[in-house]
């Protein structure tokens, strides 16, 4: 007969759970909709786990707590940013400024979902969380306005006395400073508005009046 402790460990592996990718996905999919949705202080894993219908321990199989599901979530979001442009930025049947501006477009979409308010409360209830917004911010602006930049130049459509390194810097200090969430709030903006502002007065005066005629022509102001 195996010895009681061989026993014990044997059950208590058969009831750990197998971690799958796609129930993983689906907790990541619902935490980012209730994030959204009603803020970070708001979102508990009883809620989380009650909507997607699985125990609170199985959650925690796959995040042993809310900040670090959350900080998984701000992850996934920034990666699918960086991974928006590169398709974009990799169409060749499209201009330069057909990509810009649809990067822009469906950056603006995504924003759209993430209100000052929600800023605000990661800032306050976890600002680790809040910090490392930043961070993602901090990695994901020079690296993609640096890659849209040197398309332009190799197009013609954008100056060349500007580094994309000095641009993409340049360009992340200025969204850092108007994503603050006293910031958003005493301007009475939202994320995307910002963006899109910005955008415009960022690249208005990088674009060479070839590029600013592209941009004009194929999307028109309204």
């Amino acid at each position: 007969m195996a010895p009681a402790a061989t026993l014990r460990r044997s059950r208590l592996v058969t009831a750990v759970e197998p971690v799958t990718p796609d129930v993983r996905e689906r907790i990541l999919s619902e935490a980012r909709a209730q994030l959204f949705a009603y803020g970070y202080s708001s979102l508990t894993m009883d809620s989380l786990a009650g909507e997607l219908g699985i125990s609170k321990k199985t959650l925690y199989v796959y995040f042993r707590g809310k900040e670090l599901l959350i900080r998984a979530v701000l992850e996934k979001f920034a990666l699918e940013v960086r991974s928006e442009a590169e398709r974009w930025l990799t169409d060749r049947s499209l201009t330069f400024a057909e990509k810009l501006r649809g990067f822009a477009l469906e950056l603006m979409r995504r924003l759209a979902l993430v209100s000052p308010a929600i800023l605000r409360d990661l800032q306050r209830f976890a600002p680790a969380l809040h910090r490392h917004v930043e961070e993602l911010r901090g990695r994901n602006i020079p690296y993609i306005f640096g890659r849209f930049v040197e398309a332009g130049q190799i197009a013609g459509m954008v100056r060349d006395d500007v580094t994309s390194a000095f641009a993409g810097e340049f360009y992340l200090h200025a969204m850092q400073g108007m994503m603050q969430p006293a910031t958003l709030q005493r301007l009475d903006l939202r994320p995307e508005v910002v963006v899109d502002g910005a955008l415009r007065i960022f690249f208005g005066g990088l674009l060479t009046p070839a590029g600013q005629k592209q941009y004009e022509k194929s999307f028109p102001r309204v």
